[in-house]
């Protein structure tokens, strides 16, 4: 017998996948297949590459070679200020693109424009001379990518049913960790130079987005009965109307947070605590650890927690595993003690980010704002990018060091996993 979700009427005499909810689609019900989530997978691997390989390498030697005497404080106010724009550009872009009306669509003219604008901005970072050049051309590229990202995000509760949800977002997940691996070998291995590096990362964001866009169906609802647009308005979502999305705004940032604190200073951590030869190296391992137990877990988890209808156990689970790999940290400053807490943050991250992923989309608050609630969800995801090094750096200078440090993000990452259970309206 089919079951659909609590909004989500059976498909029509006509054999439409989706139920109709004001001229917007409502839960969809036609399940998706491979290939639809293989190009879903494809296009998220190259959109994380673009995130996450600028910061991790491309950022830090571009300035080191233009502050080398400031690199630290230069690189902290390059990233953090990107992380301002995609905390705005992330709920606005997904607010439009909810209003879009085109021919091609809501969502794709959002993912390919947005891969276009963020390749632009990486091919501007990469000629710029002054550390302030940077910063720009990193924010353009920060608009761009999160313009994509709001439209990759709602592609998943526009087109995938709730019964579903939960594994395509565990495929989703793995090219976020996956992304900075595979980015990392390309502008270390494979293309040596810096410029050449960024050049080459937009090729791949566009290359990777064209595959989704052009074989993905797109809903491109009636305007009838939309309010004109006011996406910074509109980004408000209020947490007495809508309990469930504030807890679930909540839980995600608190588990965002003590990941953010527990990865911030690793490089850090393995040269003054742990004292290791080769902390570049030893972060590449860590990383790679990491990343392993990151695809172990998360499509596992999200076919568990699809086959069973419950969400909220699987997100404390990860949550739980996630805060002890912090508290090893805590107590043993060792290699082997951080390669075990490496493995045990992958595979409790790999179930979180399927699962709680699959959960937030079933607390949206209205099915026709679906990509601008996102959004919000992101400001979940990129505050603690902030946030992080303002909070780590005065625990580990005055509040017990990096045992302090990791003592914090393990309070913090259960902390989230214990509120999920204020969530009602789902298992």
């Amino acid at each position: 017998m089919e079951t659909y979700g609590p909004h989500a009427p059976p498909p029509d005499a006509r054999g439409s996948g989706a139920g109709v909810e004001g001229g917007l689609p409502a839960e969809p019900v036609r399940p998706v297949g491979a290939g639809w989530i293989s190009t879903l997978v494809l296009a998220t691997l190259g959109l994380y590459m673009a995130f996450l390989t600028p910061i991790q390498v491309l950022l830090a030697e571009q300035i080191d070679e233009l502050d080398p005497a400031g690199k630290e404080v230069a690189l902290g106010w390059v990233t953090g200020v990107g992380a301002l724009v995609a905390v705005v550009a992330n709920p606005v872009a997904g607010a439009l693109s909810d209003r879009t009306r085109s021919r091609f669509g809501r969502r794709r003219p959002w993912i390919v424009g947005g891969a276009v604008l963020g390749a632009a901005g990486l091919a501007l970072t990469a000629a710029q001379s002054t550390v302030v050049g940077v910063a720009l051309g990193w924010c353009l590229a920060q608009s761009g990518l999160n313009a994509m990202l709001a439209g990759v995000n709602a592609v998943v509760p526009d087109q995938v049913p709730v019964r579903q949800r939960a594994v395509v977002s565990g495929f989703v997940g793995v090219p976020q960790t996956l992304g900075l691996v595979v980015g990392a070998v390309l502008v270390t291995v494979v293309v040596t130079d810096v410029t050449a590096g960024y050049l080459v990362l937009a090729l791949v964001t566009v290359g990777c987005a064209l595959p989704f866009v052009l074989v993905s169906r797109d809903t491109a609802p009636a305007a009838a009965g939309r309010p004109a647009s006011r996406p910074l308005r509109d980004a408000w979502i209020s947490p007495r109307a809508h309990p469930d999305f504030a807890w679930a705004w909540l839980t995600r940032f608190l588990v965002m947070l003590g990941n953010a604190l527990g990865t911030l200073y690793l490089l850090y951590f393995l040269e003054d605590a742990v004292h290791h030869d080769d902390p570049g190296g030893g972060v590449l391992v860590l990383t790679l650890l990491y990343t392993a137990g990151v695809a172990t877990t998360a499509v596992v988890g999200g076919v568990v927690s699809d086959r069973s209808g419950r969400r909220r156990a699987l997100v404390c689970v990860g949550s739980v595993v996630m805060a002890l790999a912090s508290l090893l940290l805590t107590f043993w400053h060792t290699w082997a003690a951080a390669t075990v807490a490496a493995t045990l943050l992958g595979l409790g991250f790999g179930v979180y980010i399927a699962v709680d992923q699959a959960l937030i989309t079933q607390v949206l608050p209205r099915a026709g704002d679906r990509a601008k609630d996102l959004g919000v969800i992101n400001v979940a995801n990129a505050a603690p990018q902030v946030l992080g090094p303002a909070l780590a750096a005065p625990i580990v200078a005055y509040a017990g060091g990096y045992a302090g440090l990791y003592l914090v993000a393990t309070v913090v990452t259960a902390l989230g996993g214990a509120l999920v259970w204020r969530i009602r309206s789902v298992r």
